[in-house]
């Protein structure tokens, strides 16, 4: 009784290597995934709220971020050593500016040791927006995770981080203005 093997095509396997390849890729996927936990993600990113702040001014006052609910919000991570933070500044007092006093708020955070060095910067380039101090880089590095300075993150009125810019910008363009008459008159 010899038995001849049957010869089957390779092709009659394909739908069962693509079957084993997808169960595979499925099983891969839940395994690798993670729900965000409230107050416990990675990056704050767009669409996020933003991490809360209690910090001093320069006048040594203290600004909770919860006490500008219902503005738009504007945050500057910056220093005085900052290059590129010197190159923005002054649209963004341009900005500040426009909008102050119009459901808008700037709070700019720097992170310098020294925070004695801050009023001769502000006074050089004319800036009289808030200035919060976080010179141990708390609310910098650990809430809002900074890679460098400058660092910016729009709010809306809810406090949901709208847009995240990681470097200079011209925040004085015709766009951006726009932008921010759209943000402030939004309806919440």
């Amino acid at each position: 009784m010899d038995y001849a093997i049957e010869e089957k095509p390779v092709s009659i396997f394909i739908p069962y290597a693509l079957l084993a390849i997808s169960l595979m890729w499925v099983f891969v996927q839940f395994v690798q995934r993670v729900d965000p936990v409230p107050g416990e993600t990675e990056y704050p990113e767009e669409s996020f709220i933003s991490p809360q702040f209690e910090l001093p001014t320069l006048h040594g006052s203290k600004v909770k971020l919860t006490d500008y609910r219902g503005k738009v919000v504007f945050i500057n991570f910056w220093a005085t050593w900052c290059a590129t933070c010197e190159v923005e500044m002054p649209s963004m007092q341009k900005l500040y500016d426009k909008f102050k006093g119009r459901g808008f708020e700037m709070l700019t955070i720097s992170v310098d040791k020294d925070p004695e060095k801050i009023p001769a910067f502000m006074k050089k380039y004319n800036l009289n927006f808030p200035v919060l101090l976080d010179p141990d880089e708390d609310t910098a590095k650990k809430s809002y995770k900074t890679t460098g300075v400058p660092e910016t993150f729009i709010l809306d009125q809810r406090g949901i981080i709208r847009h995240k810019a990681v470097g200079p910008r011209d925040w004085a363009t015709d766009e951006i203005i726009q932008s921010f008459e759209m943000l402030i008159n939004e309806e919440i």
